[in-house]
């Protein structure tokens, strides 16, 4: 069964190569498989709210002492600040280096640039839904995640998992679980078809001037995955877990990049945060709430975005103010992502809305971003991981890689 399990990520490999050899040589005619990755998506997408909800519930309920709780909560959103700051640096000076407008045939005019608006009512929308069945979306995964943390302590002040409800949650996170264990034997063949359907649509726009906005952060990312991975897992755990990463990493990486969607790395994430030895408690409230706030790739397509449009509407993009209020909105932007394939149009919305560009400048940057997806989604995804390896030496001390936590 392990061998099996091994292989995996070897089929997911072999499926998007096909799938993106397809794309290439028929072009348009591809997307005569596109329903084959739909189908895909739509099953990770309907097991991704119950499996949420069965594991920060169950996680959280389980827990007697409320104090470690709140012990993993803030670590996680400590590490979450720390790893988008580190993202935004990275960025700031990479489009100061390779600014991605300089050259481009688009040129707009600084006039019409108008004044930031206020994003309060966007923050209070990320963060609460107005009736319960909004919460079955995956659409509202911040307000679930809150919701199911606030059920998990009443479950855990109720009895935690001795009590009926603590029983029933437990068991229900094993049968999710296993479904999703289930849906990912038909994953070779979803993200080889979703993979061909995007290529052949998208191939004739990576030209021209996106096309040097990819060779700007494509690098980039790619830097910043093989470096500060290694470096963020060696400060989680030292060598042994700059090892377990780089062995379990892969399949969440293909996951994220091949259906461009936080969400439905989750499960792949899940796996391999258990082969790393991250506490189950602990995966199970990083991961889902990464799915929507750790977004250090998004950061990184969102302040080149900005960069980008100052670019077009020849406006300097220098000082300690933009760059300040880059940092703000690109976190602000990656906040309301809600982690499904084009939830990235929220973010885009925001920057227009904030930085007071005119309507005209969305469709500028929404084509990038969506032409830049694929390796945002790859970095936020997989980086959750990682995350959680971090958050679980910050509660369980340097130690906690040595201990017996391997599913």
């Amino acid at each position: 069964m392990k061998k099996k399990k091994d292989l995996l990520p070897v089929f997911l490999i072999i499926g998007i190569i096909i799938g993106a050899l397809i794309g290439a040589i028929f072009k348009e005619k591809a997307q005569i498989l596109k329903p084959l990755g739909d189908i895909f998506l739509n099953l990770m997408f309907t097991i991704v709210v119950p499996l949420v909800f069965v594991s920060i519930s169950s996680s959280v309920g389980n827990m007697a002492n409320m104090k470690r709780l709140g012990k993993i909560l803030g670590s996680t959103v400590t590490v979450f600040i720390v790893t988008g700051l580190i993202s935004a640096a990275f960025i700031l000076v990479w489009v100061n280096v390779f600014p991605p407008a300089a050259g481009t045939k688009i040129a707009l005019k600084a006039e019409d640039v108008g004044q930031m608006a206020s994003a309060s009512d966007l923050i209070v929308g990320s963060l609460t839904v107005s009736d319960f069945p909004e919460l079955l979306s995956k659409s509202h995964m911040l307000p679930l995640i809150i919701f199911s943390i606030l059920f998990g302590v009443s479950v855990s002040m109720m009895g935690g998992e001795d009590s009926p409800v603590g029983k029933l949650l437990n068991n229900l996170e094993k049968v999710v679980m296993k479904m999703v264990n289930i849906i990912m034997l038909y994953a070779p063949i979803g993200l080889g078809a979703y993979f061909a359907n995007l290529i052949g649509e998208l191939g004739p726009e990576l030209i021209g001037d996106y096309g040097k906005v990819l060779l700007i952060y494509y690098p980039l990312v790619i830097i910043y995955f093989v470096t500060m991975f290694p470096v963020y897992s060696y400060w989680a755990g030292g060598k042994t877990a700059v090892k377990r990463m780089r062995k379990a990493i892969l399949k969440p990486a293909i996951t994220a990049f091949s259906t461009q969607s936080s969400a439905a790395t989750i499960p792949a994430n899940k796996e391999a945060c258990n082969e790393i030895g991250v506490p189950t408690d602990i995966s199970d409230i990083v991961l889902p709430m990464g799915c929507t706030m750790h977004m250090d790739g998004s950061v990184l397509s969102s302040i080149l975005k900005v960069s980008f449009l100052f670019g077009i509407y020849q406006m300097p993009y220098v000082g300690v103010k933009v760059y300040a209020l880059s940092i703000v909105v690109s976190i602000l932007a990656a906040f309301v992502l809600s982690g499904a394939p084009g939830g990235g149009l929220v973010g885009e919305m925001l920057i227009v809305s904030l930085f007071g560009f005119p309507p005209e400048a969305f469709p500028i940057i929404a084509t990038i971003g969506f032409l830049v997806d694929a390796g945002a989604t790859m970095v936020n995804s997989s980086g959750d991981t990682i995350a959680s390896m971090m958050v679980a030496k910050l509660v369980e001390g340097k130690d906690w890689i040595n201990k017996e936590n391997l599913n």
